[in-house]
């Protein structure tokens, strides 16, 4: 039924002559005749209008149609008599005459009459046929097209039909007819076709209210005429037209209620049951779906759950789809789905851990927006993005970085401190692109909140942390990584393009917040650039040379030395010898980049220079050029684009502005007092790189005043500033010269050693009278010197030393006497107070005794005398290393009084065995030292202490590391395989890496040192070793199996390391020297035939085990190697030697790794009844001792995993520094709970994670950390075996016959299996506890639940694999650097025992060692 609303306006009309009417100007004509119709009925037309029929001209037809048209118009409802007296005239217009008429006008005007009958005899139609109906409304929808051309002349009679239809709501006669959707999908195409950007709104509103009755009062929307609406949603027709995509917007809003079912069945259709022929929009179903929500909500209302359903789909691809349109509706800026549907929601999150990669980089790509968008689902997304950051694809890691770093730019507030925590793992990923991305966006948030403050001091709190982290980078291997370093400091930690002032302000502020590892970081950066500068400075003297053949290989190499300071130096050695070769042909550049290097070269000029060079190099026609790139390269790395004489005197104003107390400290952060020492040791770095800066009188008299301040470090930094800069006072700067003497003089007599060092080395330094200006110092300390009063020892024993070391020629006889009479007899020979018996082996610096501080201060003494003269014409140096020789002997305690403390004992073994090492970096000392001074040093680094241990190895390290001690010293690090504290093994492998890669690198770059090879090549340290090992007190027995097994770890510490690569067959090579052994005798000991048989032995486990590793060890080797003669005779002609010294049950053992028994219990160890060292046993992470604990998470190499397993199964809950502690050794369980790693390497997942894995270990009973115990045997356990007292060198008990316990316990025999626990003394009552401690049970751990089977989406805890690993921590970190203090402080946990063995020293020294060792299981 159709409602006529009634007609309030009506558009103009044309009358054909120029002329408009509307209703309210209605004129009346008389009527014409009628004229019969075709089926005989009588056709009466409106007054004054003729016959219309075929006969008549097309003109004359829209004449008369007119005047129709306006009768139509002017009638109502109301007029019944016009009604029946036009029907005839109204079917006859509904002819095929009419309808088919192909004249545009006439067509026209007869739609507008039909659309005019519709409305007048409403509610019935007069065309009862619905074919016509059918015919009628699909002409009048053709009608319509019409409306496209606004400007038309007949527009309005187009907007007129329109608005007729849309009100009259037409179409909806419609509904009565069968095939009615033909006709509406007609009508909706028509007018998304027809509508533009030159409508107004009436027209929208009308055709808005035409297709919405359609909707709203018909039975429901067919899937075609959905078609109609939906297809103007899909971005393609979208972007054709916009105003359709925005008519369907409006319509399907007004229409939500009708027409979401059908939507809901459309979805369902393609999206759940397959049936994608249903629509041709199927392929768009996800375009549509996002169109959809954004337009309301609610028209999906039932196709969610239909989405859950599809983002569980076995196909990836489909899995793909759905997750991109969830990722565009949770993350659009007003959506609220994810709190509105929370199950979606949770189905979404699962697919970050989708098997499909593609997947699961769409929902990281999603989660920027989504932070930005939506805060508050930030918690849920961490997890997701810690799993995600791990993934095994770069490309899903990178985008991990790129989402949280472009939210953190957003606003910080975005980002909480785990999702920065994540940027801030992978930095140290294993691929560059990754530690790129991750680098950089650290670098732009700090440049943002922390440089620019534009978020407020919480903000730039926050991420503080960042400068350090990004300096802490460059202690990586790579050069990328260090060459982005230096970048960033130019770009965004110091903006090198801020004015001198502010720059030096930045940089200020930023060295004296920096942590105490980024401050070497940066150091080094600086010493990295001031050397490479050097390098360039000495390849243009080269340049300046005459050309000549040394000329040449000198000029390459120092190229090649350039080009290993670039990216990728394979490719950089080819630029850097073009580079070269147009420096020789251009003058111009030379001078360019001399005064690039120049010493007084400003910043400003610096850039001009950098631009020149590169304007000369540059080539228009290559848009690309890598030789441009890597010169730029290498000219960032040189230019001082940050420091100059203006950028000096800046920073020195603004210290003398801290020490004034006018500067903005505390607004900085930073208290006056650490700006002014932070300031201070920034100057003495810089006065190293940038000397020449600091030559003003102005900078000169800050420093003085400095000079004068009470902070001792500020002094000492001052004076080295002097030292190093001071060059040109004395002919400069007579006044400052004059103020500058009594103040060093004073610093040498009585100021801290470390400024007495400096001041001497000052005075050395910069004074053409040093030799005055010395003897002035020396004089009146030599005189002085009191051994009863040590606190004013330490100062001149510093200060004569250096005099001494510095003026050999004019204070080497005078000092002569003081170290006789006075360092020797009188200071180091005599115990005058009585050391603190309080246990323990180490304590800080602070609470040493001042006489021992003397003794260790004589003791360098002695040894800066020595490399003084540089000579031992007078036997001093035969006779120092005796005395420091009996002072390892005699643990410290070198008159044996028993006075001096444990603690104390320790300082000096340390210094002692330090002493040593000083010496045998100066030739002619180190030909001096025997063979058992050397095991004796070399022992040091098993000593009980830890500490010793740590400082021992790190200065053996670093002397080694610059190719200063002899390659044998380098065997040391082999005896390091017996530590049981995990991280100093770790640390210990580290720097034989270290070394060996130096001295090959070494080897490679200088031709000469072919002519040294015995002194440089590494596996030449493999008869240093086996020699070495054959002297080691625990070795005993050549035929213990446990010995030998002891013997075959600390050898394939070493090999391990030695044997990664087979350069030049050195795995032959290695063999070859272990049977050439077999062939000499011990030269310390060649008449002894167990000492020869102990050399062999050790040489057969060296051959078992390298022909164990390598295959390739069978070849010939390449040349013969040489022996040392000092160590090993020179072997005999008649002598052969092929006997077997290790059995073939033995070499089986040794080889298959067999775990050695461990008892059930350990005990006390009994005090001993003569001198020697004292064990150490490996402490538990948790303990809190003087040993500092540290939980580390390092990953060894597969190679050391057998000796991991064997090595750190068992053990105990014990201090590391307890002198005799009470060990409780618990059962190693059955069931352990496998340790979580942070991280899973690929390597490490297929070969299983057997290093870490099954340990569990015993809390430390409470009161024992360091105590000195000297406890009484006591039973424990009456059906347990009992243990022995008598220890070895932290080894495990034998296991014997249980029958033998009563006989080794009445003979006092060697160690059994059981011990008995020996009770507490009373002397140390505070230690009661510990030692009546008992065994504690160990619980079994729960089994873990069996591997899930393999599934669409990875479970959260599971690692996808390797690369998203962090496999460079171990190299990085500052503990690894060269440069870097070592700062593993962790002590582990072992079951250990000692053993005193005597060795002959030369024949006067008996040495009983006690040393500790990593116990086994």
């Amino acid at each position: 039924m159709l409602h006529l609303p009634e007609l309030h306006e009506r558009p103009v009309e044309d009358c054909g002559e120029g002329k408009f009417i509307t209703s309210s100007t209605r004129m009346d004509f008389p009527a014409t005749q009628p004229k019969p119709a075709a089926d005989g009925k009588i056709i009466y037309y409106p007054p004054g209008v003729k016959e219309i029929t075929d006969k008549i001209t097309n003109d004359e037809v829209v004449k008369r149609l007119k005047m129709v048209v306006k009768t139509f118009m002017d009638m109502d409802q109301d007029s019944e008599d016009e009604k029946q007296q036009y029907l005839p005239l109204a079917l006859h217009l509904a002819s095929e005459f009419f309808l088919r008429n192909p004249n545009k006008d006439v067509r026209l005007l007869v739609a507008c009459c039909l659309a005019d009958i519709f409305r007048i005899y409403a509610p019935e139609a007069p065309y009862t046929s619905h074919d016509k109906l059918k015919d009628i409304f699909l002409f009048i929808t053709r009608q319509l097209k019409g409306l496209e051309d606004t400007k038309s002349p007949q527009f309005n009679r187009y907007f007129y039909l329109l608005e007729n239809l849309a009100w009259v709501k037409s179409y909806n006669i419609c509904f009565e007819l069968e095939d009615c959707n033909e006709i509406f999908i007609q009508l909706f195409r028509t007018l998304f076709s027809v509508i533009n950007n030159s409508h107004n709104q009436k027209v929208q509103m009308h055709m808005l209210d035409l297709m919405s009755s359609i909707i709203m009062e018909g039975d429901g929307v067919t899937q075609e005429l959905l078609d109609s609406i939906l297809i103007n949603l899909i971005p393609a027709h979208k972007n054709l037209n916009k105003q359709a995509f925005d008519l369907a917007k409006v319509l399907l809003k007004r229409t939500v209620q009708t027409i979401e079912p059908c939507i809901a069945n459309f979805f369902n259709q393609v999206l759940v049951l397959g049936k994608s022929s249903v629509s041709d929009l199927s392929e768009h179903v996800f375009d549509l779906i996002q169109e959809l929500f954004a337009i309301d909500p609610h028209l999906l209302l039932s196709v969610m759950p239909q989405l859950e359903f599809k983002l569980k789909s076995n196909d990836g691809e489909e899995r793909l789809a759905v997750v991109r349109l969830l990722a565009k509706l949770f993350g659009s800026k007003d959506s609220d789905l994810a709190t509105q549907n929370r199950p979606l929601w949770q189905c979404f999150l699962g697919r970050f851990n989708d098997i499909h990669v593609p997947v699961r980089l769409e929902s990281v790509k999603f989660a920027s927006h989504c932070l930005m968008n939506h805060p508050d689902l930030a918690k849920d997304l961490t997890e997701y993005l810690k799993v995600r950051s791990h993934d095994p694809e770069e490309a899903i890691r990178h985008d991990v970085i790129v989402t949280i770093i472009t939210a953190g730019k957003r606003d910080l507030s975005l980002v909480n401190d785990q999702l920065l925590g994540f940027v801030r793992e992978r930095t140290l990923d294993k691929r560059w692109r990754v530690r790129k991305e991750a680098m950089m966006g650290l670098a732009q948030l700090y440049k943002k909140y922390c440089l620019h403050a534009e978020a407020g001091k919480d903000a730039a709190e926050k991420v503080s942390w960042i400068k350090d982290k990004l300096l802490h980078i460059y202690y990586q291997n790579s050069i990328d990584d260090k060459l982005l370093v230096e970048k960033i400091f130019a770009q965004y930690l110091v903006p090198h393009n801020l004015e001198t002032e502010e720059r030096m302000k930045c940089l200020y502020y930023l060295y004296a917040s920096l942590d105490p590892n980024a401050v070497k970081a940066l150091n080094e950066m600086w010493k990295c650039q001031n050397m490479l500068r050097s390098h360039v400075r000495e390849l243009l003297d080269l340049h300046k040379q005459p050309t000549s053949e040394a000329n040449s290989a000198a000029m390459f190499g120092k190229l090649m030395t350039i080009a290993k300071n670039l990216p990728d130096p394979g490719k950089a050695q080819d630029f850097v010898k073009k580079f070269n070769q147009v420096l020789g042909d251009d003058e111009k550049l030379r001078s360019q980049l001399e005064l690039l290097i120049s010493p007084t070269c400003s910043c400003k000029q610096a850039d001009v220079c950098v631009r020149e060079i590169a304007r000369k190099l540059a080539n228009p026609k290559q848009p690309t050029n890598p030789f441009l790139e890597m010169v730029k390269f290498l000219l960032e790395r040189i230019a001082p684009v940050h420091i100059d004489s203006e950028a000096i005197s800046a920073l020195v104003k603004l210290m003398n502005k801290s020490i004034e107390g006018t500067a903005d400290d505390e607004e900085e952060g930073v208290s006056p007092d650490t700006a002014i020492r932070a300031g201070l040791e920034l100057l003495k770095v810089l006065s190293f790189t940038h000397p020449t800066s600091f030559h003003s009188a102005e900078t000169y008299e800050s420093l003085l005043q400095c000079l004068r301040m009470e902070d001792d470090k500020v002094a000492e930094a001052a004076i080295q500033i002097f030292r190093n800069t001071g060059h040109k006072i004395e002919t400069d700067l007579p006044q400052i010269r004059s103020t500058l003497i009594p103040i060093l003089h004073q610093k040498a007599k009585r100021g801290t050693p470390h400024q007495a060092k400096q001041a001497v080395h000052c005075i050395h330094a910069i004074f053409s009278n040093k030799e005055v200006q010395l003897a002035q110092i020396f004089e009146p300390l030599s005189r002085s010197l009191n051994a009863d009063v040590p606190e004013q020892l330490i100062t001149p024993l510093v200060s004569l030393g250096h005099i001494s070391m510095l003026a050999p020629d004019q204070f080497a006889s005078p000092m002569k006497s003081v170290v006789a009479n006075f360092i020797v007899k009188d200071l180091l020979m005599n115990d005058r107070s009585t050391g603190e018996k309080n246990g323990k082996l180490w304590s800080p610096d602070e609470e040493v005794s001042p006489e021992v501080l003397a003794k260790v201060q004589a003791i360098k003494l002695l040894v800066r005398w020595l490399l003084g003269m540089k000579n031992n014409q007078s036997k001093s140096a035969n006779s120092t290393l005796r005395l420091l020789s009996a002072m390892l002997v005699s643990e410290g305690d070198l008159t044996e009084q028993k006075r001096i403390s444990k603690s104390d004992m320790s300082r000096l073994r340390l210094a002692a065995g330090s002493a040593i090492m000083k010496l045998a970096q100066e030739p002619c000392y180190h030909e001096i030292i025997t063979p058992e001074q050397f095991q004796l040093c070399a022992l040091v680094i098993n000593d009980e202490c830890y500490q010793v241990r740590q400082i021992f190895a790190q200065k053996l390290h670093k002397a080694l590391v610059k190719l200063l001690l002899p390659l044998e010293y380098m065997a040391i690090f082999a005896l390091c395989a017996k530590d049981p504290v995990k991280e100093r093994r770790a640390h210990a492998r580290q720097c034989l890496l270290k070394n060996i890669s130096i001295r090959r690198e070494y080897i490679k770059q200088n031709p000469m040192a072919n002519e040294k090879l015995l002194s440089l090549l590494p596996e030449y340290v493999v008869p240093y070793m086996i020699h070495l090992l054959a002297h080691d007190p625990d070795f005993t027995k050549p035929q213990d199996v446990d010995q030998l097994r002891d013997v075959k770890e600390c050898l394939w510490f070493m090999l391990e390391v030695l044997m990664t690569k087979n350069e030049n067959n050195s795995h032959a090579f290695m063999k070859k020297m272990a049977e050439n052994i077999k062939l000499t005798r011990d030269a310390q000991s060649p008449d002894e035939p167990k000492a020869n048989e102990k050399l062999y032995t050790v040489c057969d486990v060296a051959l078992c085990v390298i022909n164990s590793k390598s295959a390739l060890c069978n070849a010939d080797s390449p040349k013969d190697p040489v022996l040392p003669t000092k160590f090993f005779t020179q072997p005999e002609k008649d002598f052969c030697n092929d006997r077997n010294y290790i059995s073939e049950e033995t070499r089986v053992l040794l080889l298959t790794g067999k775990p050695k028994p461990t008892a059930v219990l350990g005990t006390v160890n009994k005090p001993l009844s003569a001198t020697g060292r004292r064990p150490y046993i490996r402490t538990t992470g948790s303990e809190t001792g003087s040993n500092i604990s540290v939980n580390s998470e390092l990953s060894s190499s597969a190679g050391n995993r057998s000796r991991e397993q064997s090595s750190d199964i068992s053990e105990t809950g014990v201090s590391e520094n307890d002198e005799n502690p009470v060990r409780i050794i618990s059962v190693t369980p059955a069931k352990t709970e496998p340790v979580k790693n942070k991280e899973i390497n690929s390597d490490q997942a297929t070969q299983g994670n057997s290093t870490e894995r099954g340990k569990k270990r015993t809390a430390t009973a409470s009161g024992t950390e360091n105590i000195h115990q000297k406890p009484e045997e006591k039973n424990v356990d009456e059906t347990g075996p009992s243990l022995a007292a008598k220890t070895r060198r932290g080894r495990p008990t034998k296991p014997e016959p249980q029958g033998t316990t009563a006989k080794n316990e009445e003979t006092n025999k060697p160690p059994v299996r059981g011990r008995k626990r020996g009770a507490v003394s009373q002397e140390s009552p505070g230690s009661l506890e510990a030692g009546n401690a008992k065994a504690p049970k160990q619980q079994d751990t729960a089994k873990k639940p069996a591997a899930a089977q393999r599934q669409i989406d990875l479970q959260r805890s599971q690692v996808l694999g390797s690369d998203g690993d962090s496999l460079l921590e171990l190299d990085s970190s500052p503990e690894y650097s060269q440069n870097a203090m070592d700062l593993f402080k962790a002590c582990g946990s072992s079951q250990e025992d000692t053993e005193d063995t005597e060795i002959a020293e030369g024949g006067f020294l008996k040495v009983k060692r006690k040393l500790a060792r990593k116990g086994r299981k």
